[in-house]
């Protein structure tokens, strides 16, 4: 089934832009004409364009520079191009076509049946390269979605763990300062007893008490 993008023909000659609708109308394509590079411009800009056919020599704005334009920008860079041109090739005209990113460069008057192999096969092809970027895009939004959630859920588990762990926490009640006492009263200390008291001296002419007699030996 053919994409909503649609093929963008070029040319500054009413009769080549009918025949080459002609030619392309068989593949069924969404077909838009311009007869200007600047119109061009604006058609491409406006988005969906899948693939241009352009006419090399145009009034003002050639094809050429539609293409400089056009590989500026990253939201056109990679859209397919063909160069159609009736006053022959030259090296200098086919290098800087193909510096450019110019997918192919036809001669006119063209063979219709070459031109449609060459716009379904260029234009399949940039439509399987978009849809497979959305893809990857879509698939690496939804990875990273997964890891945050994932990264939650763990971050989650280790706090009711830590919790768990640590049980129940009692708030102590604050601590009131003890209330100050005034020191006791020291009682007095009793006189110690005087060590230095007189013996008494017995002196010459006291009465003393005699000393026993030995006992008398009977032998």
């Amino acid at each position: 089934m053919p994409s909503d993008a649609a093929i963008l023909i070029v040319d500054d000659h009413e009769d080549t832009l009918y025949a080459l609708e002609s030619a392309l109308a068989p593949l069924g394509y969404r077909l838009l004409r311009a007869t200007s590079g600047d119109e061009a411009l604006k058609h491409v800009l406006r988005g969906q364009i899948g693939l241009l056919l352009l006419d090399v020599r145009m009034p003002g704005v050639s094809g050429l520079d539609v293409v400089r334009y056009l590989r500026r920008l990253e939201q056109t860079q990679h859209i397919p191009v063909i160069l159609l041109t009736g006053f022959g090739t030259d090296q200098e005209l086919t290098s800087t076509a193909f510096d450019l990113g110019v997918a192919d460069l036809v001669m006119k008057p063209v063979d219709p049946w070459s031109l449609r192999t060459k716009v379904r096969y260029l234009y399949d092809a940039h439509q399987r390269a978009l849809a497979l970027e959305r893809e990857v895009r879509a698939l690496r939004t939804h990875d990273h979605s997964q890891e945050q959630e994932q990264s939650q859920g763990r971050r989650q588990d280790h706090k009711q763990e830590q919790e768990q762990s640590q049980g129940p926490r009692a708030t102590a009640p604050a601590a009131t300062p003890a209330p100050r006492t005034a020191p006791a009263p020291q009682s007095p200390r009793p006189p110690r007893p005087r060590t230095d008291t007189a013996i008494p001296v017995q002196r010459d002419g006291e009465n003393r008490t005699p000393a026993p007699k030995p006992a008398p030996d009977r032998t």
